[in-house]
């Protein structure tokens, strides 16, 4: 039984050069779930800790009727109070807004072939079998993004604004306006890699 991996069939999403480019995507699903603080923070590793279990119970669901996915790779969408920080750019914000105040939506996308309809069904399996906090929190969503720049940043996390700042230039050049949340998708683990060889792809939807 072949087995789809998402980051192997769809290299415009999961690669990117060094230096930003102009991208385009068509709507995605995605299992997701809202919080707000620190990502450094318990909240935020309790949320991640809620998603992988549903996305594995998607996944086994399909993998029993012959639709088998390697589960992808771990997502995020941050942002801030736009009027309370009105004059702070995406670039500038990991540095001046703190971090108690910055709300991100946590993401796992989800191959074509999943129904919202087993995304129900896997929540009654997962809560029939064991407690997962945040579970009621979970949503599946479409995701249409469109038109995005995007870059890939490698070092920690705390050197992203450089790459922000050389994606917010390039923009700027180009005239175009950010139309959705800063959305970053995280190709290394990074609870396990060492921050120096992090590896994140950068992505800004614009108009």
């Amino acid at each position: 039984m072949s087995k789809l991996n998402l980051s192997k069939t769809d290299k415009v999403y999961y690669t990117s050069k060094s230096e930003p480019e102009v991208v385009e995507f068509d709507p995605i699903n995605y299992l997701s779930i809202k919080g707000i603080g620190d990502p450094s923070g318990q909240d935020f590793s309790d949320r991640i800790q809620a998603l992988y279990p549903l996305a594995y119970t998607i996944k086994f669901a399909y993998k029993a009727i012959e639709q088998d996915f390697v589960v992808p790779k771990l997502e995020a969408l941050w942002h801030f109070d736009n009027e309370k920080y009105a004059d702070i750019s995406m670039a500038m914000a990991p540095k001046q807004i703190p971090r108690s105040e910055w709300k991100y939506q946590l993401l796992i996308r989800m191959p074509d072939f999943v129904l919202k309809s087993q995304f129900h069904d896997a929540i009654k399996t997962l809560k029939a079998k064991k407690e997962v906090n945040h579970i009621d929190e979970i949503e599946f969503i479409t995701l249409n993004e469109g038109k995005c720049v995007q870059m890939l940043h490698t070092g920690p996390f705390e050197t992203e604004p450089v790459s922000l700042a050389k994606i917010k230039i390039f923009m700027d050049d180009q005239g175009l306006s950010k139309n959705g949340h800063h959305h970053e998708i995280y190709l290394s683990d990074f609870r396990k890699v060492a921050p120096e060889k992090l590896r994140t792809i950068l992505r800004e939807p614009f108009k």
